[in-house]
């Protein structure tokens, strides 16, 4: 008899899980991964223009799930940390939804059958034989003084049980116990395995499940009630005892006031992990949700280009690029594309060119574009200040009109004074 033990080790970390519960994670890992790069590529809703008002780049379009973010992201939700990447479209929230509603079961399975491992796990036993109890001297081992079990490792002329009388002869303080209670108390409060019988070994497993058996049994010896020679109720006896036997009564009897019904089977003692048929429901769910998700992707593809202005390209023609484009892995910016002849909504402009319709004002700022009348109300605007005798022009801060610059004699100072003087026309520059 011997105390349950713990063999902690360096991957005890994951034994709340089975192993194949911890490749489906990571095969739901990358398959979160590449769908949420897909639904993002096809979508129109998560391409976006960074510059929306910079004149050349307004048609630039980017796309922020990159093949680098859409690995990231989902780790972020994993790890319960989140991410600065928040999607944009139904679809990659659909799927960013169900995935987190998956972490969020998978870490608290893992938590609570953690703490059941922490706490109730019971590990392998060390010691497997009594040649293993044999061949070590960390743990002590005895028996009652003057028992049967005593008898027997004096007379044994096995050479491991000559050993361990040997020991137990030989050992100072002495292994030897005066009970079986004082015996079962030594073994729960030390390093001490106590040997004794198999009948009292088991009463006492059922009644302290902190308790454990070693091995099979050393012996065997068979227990019979003691009569005088010739007793004319011996046969009586033997044959009452062979009837009980056959009809099962002693196995009924000893169940009866053997078994204590505290402890689980020897089979139970050790903490399971999670397997599949515990949490696999959440992973039917995942794939629900991903399918979902796709379909919603196409359906906002599909609706985008319903409802698109006549100069866009074609269904089949778009279709092809952004698969090339996830095929390839391309990265995350392109520009809008239009159909071949059909002239864009907004052409783009060289940035090293001056934009048509913008007039240069005296400090070299540029004025916004407008239609031709407007553009030369402000060229008459400036050339009356400069008639006036202005050496700056600007454009008021407050209240956006056209200011001129020059100098006044300043009846104080002989020297000259500088102040901003507004024009007479009221109109606004773009």
């Amino acid at each position: 008899m011997l105390t349950l033990g713990r063999k902690p080790g360096y991957f005890s970390f994951l034994d709340p899980f089975s192993p194949g519960v911890w490749l489906f994670m990571l095969l739901a890992y990358l398959a979160v991964s590449c769908i949420l790069f897909l639904v993002a590529r096809l979508t129109p809703y998560e391409w976006y223009s960074p510059h929306p008002c910079a004149q050349g780049r307004c048609n630039l379009l980017v796309n922020q799930y990159s093949l680098g973010n859409s690995l990231w992201f989902p780790v972020g939700g994993f790890m319960q940390q989140g991410s600065t990447i928040a999607p944009r479209a139904l679809s990659t929230r659909c799927v960013s939804g169900v995935w987190w509603a998956f972490t969020l079961i998978i870490i608290s399975s893992y938590t609570a059958n953690l703490a059941a491992f922490l706490t109730v796990q019971r590990m392998d036993v060390p010691i497997e034989s009594v040649d293993d109890l044999a061949d070590q001297t960390a743990i002590e081992y005895g028996t009652i003084h003057g028992g049967s079990s005593m008898t027997f490792f004096q007379n044994s002329r096995y050479q491991t049980y000559q050993r361990m009388w040997n020991y137990m002869y030989s050992k100072q303080p002495s292994v030897f116990v005066k009970s079986t209670e004082e015996g079962i108390a030594r073994v729960l409060n030390s390093n001490y395995a106590f040997l004794l019988e198999s009948t009292m070994n088991e009463y006492y497993r059922q009644r302290n499940c902190n308790l454990t058996q070693i091995g099979g049994l050393l012996d065997t010896k068979g227990y019979g009630i003691g009569m005088p020679v010739g007793s004319v109720f011996r046969d009586e006896f033997d044959l009452a005892i062979l009837q009980l036997q056959e009809n099962n009564r002693l196995e009924i009897l000893k169940r009866k006031w053997w078994e204590g019904g505290k402890c689980p089977k020897e089979e139970d003692h050790r903490a399971k992990g999670l397997g599949m048929e515990n949490i696999g429901g959440i992973f039917v769910v995942l794939i629900c949700g991903l399918i979902v998700a796709i379909f919603m992707a196409m359906l906002e593809f599909l609706w985008t280009l319903r409802h698109a202005e006549a100069t866009e390209v074609s269904v089949c023609q778009e279709m092809v690029t952004e698969l090339r484009s996830i095929i390839l892995c391309q990265d995350g910016v392109h520009p809008r594309r239009r159909s071949a002849g059909v002239p864009p909504l907004r052409p783009p402009v060289p940035e090293e060119r001056r934009p048509r319709g913008t007039a240069t004002l005296s400090n070299g700022k540029l004025c916004g574009a407008g239609e031709p009348d407007q553009l030369a109300q402000r060229l008459a605007q400036e050339a009356a200040l400069v008639a006036r005798g202005c050496t700056h022009i600007r454009v008021c801060p407050e209240c956006r009109r056209f200011q001129g610059l020059r100098a006044r004699p300043s009846p104080a100072r002989s020297e000259e004074s500088l102040e901003w003087e507004k024009t007479t026309n009221s109109s606004e520059p773009e």
